[in-house]
C-alpha cells in the first residue's frame, strides 16, 4: 500500500538505557532539563569567582625576584638609614632642651637683675614706695631740736633696718642726704624743713618702734632737746617724695672695665 501523504511522522524513540553514555550525554545537551540550567550558572559564577580572586592576589612584589645577598643588602641599608633618623632626632632634641635652659638661665638673670634695680632703685631714694613701717611726730614744745639729736634718729632707724625714709613728706632721705642747722629748722638737701618734724619709715614696725625707746636713745634725746615724740605703728605708708642724685662732673665709667 503507497504511503499516505498526509500521515504525522514518528517522533525519535527516548533513549533508552541500552543507547550507551555517549548518546546520552549528547541527548541532555541538546534539552538540558532545570537542574543541569542551575548547575551550569553556579558553576560560571564559581569560576568568575576564582578569576577575579587571582587577579587580586597577584601583586606587583618588587623584591621577589632579588637574591638573598641582595635582599640583606636593602634591609642593611634600610636600618642605616633608621638609624641616622633617629641620631638626628636625638640631636635635635638635645638642642631643643639646652634652647629651654639657656632661655631659662636667661630670664632668672634677667629677674635677679631686675630685682637688683628695684631694691638699688629704693635705697638711693629713686622711686617712690609703699610698705608697713611707722609715722613719728617730733613737736617742739619748750625747746628746739637740736641736729645731733634729728641725726641719731635717723641713724638708729637705718640700722634697725628702715628700708625708706621721708621727712614732712617733701624730702627723701638715703645715704647722702645733707643736713644744716639754720634758722627756724633744718636745710635737707638744700630744702627748709620746719617742725613739728613728720618722719615717714618703711620697714618692720615691731622693730623700729623700739628702737627708739631704749635708755638714752633717740627719744630721750629729744625730750632733753624740749622736744615731744610720739609714734604710730602703720600697716601701710606712701613715701612719694624721691631724691634726685647730682650729675658727676669729673667721674665717667671705665671705657676698658
Amino acid at each position: 500500500m503507497p504511503d499516505d501523504p498526509d500521515a504525522t511522522p514518528p517522533a525519535d524513540p527516548a533513549p533508552s538505557p541500552d543507547d550507551g553514555p555517549r548518546q546520552r550525554i549528547i541527548t541532555g545537551l541538546r534539552t538540558p532539563s532545570r537542574s543541569q540550567i542551575v548547575v551550569g550558572l553556579l558553576l560560571g559564577v564559581l569560576g568568575f569567582a576564582a578569576v577575579t580572586q587571582v587577579r587580586v592576589n597577584e601583586t606587583d612584589d618588587t623584591f621577589s625576584g632579588l637574591r638573598e645577598q641582595e635582599l640583606i643588602d636593602i634591609l642593611s641599608a634600610l636600618a642605616g638609614t633608621r638609624q641616622r633618623a633617629e641620631d638626628e632626632i636625638e640631636e635635635l632634641e638635645d638642642t631643643r632642651d639646652q634652647l629651654r635652659n639657656d632661655t631659662s638661665r636667661r630670664q632668672a638673670a634677667l629677674d635677679q637683675a631686675q630685682e637688683d634695680v628695684d631694691e638699688l632703685n629704693i635705697l638711693a631714694g629713686l622711686v617712690p614706695v609703699t610698705g608697713p613701717g611707722i609715722r613719728i611726730t617730733i613737736v617742739e614744745e619748750t625747746g628746739r631740736v637740736s641736729l645731733s639729736s634729728l641725726l641719731d634718729t635717723i641713724q638708729e632707724l637705718r640700722t634697725v633696718g628702715a628700708e625708706a625714709m621721708q621727712l614732712n613728706g617733701t624730702v627723701r632721705i638715703v645715704a647722702e642726704t645733707s643736713f644744716e642747722e639754720t634758722e627756724g629748722g633744718f636745710l635737707v638737701d638744700g630744702e627748709l624743713v620746719e617742725a613739728p618734724y613728720v618722719l615717714d619709715v618703711i620697714g618692720e614696725p615691731s622693730v623700729l618702734a623700739p628702737a627708739l625707746e631704749f635708755l638714752l636713745g633717740p627719744k630721750a634725746q629729744l625730750m632733753e632737746d624740749g622736744a615731744t615724740l610720739e609714734v604710730d605703728e602703720l600697716t601701710s605708708i606712701d613715701i612719694e617724695a624721691v631724691h634726685e642724685p647730682d650729675d658727676p662732673d669729673f667721674s665717667a665709667p671705665d671705657p676698658d672695665e
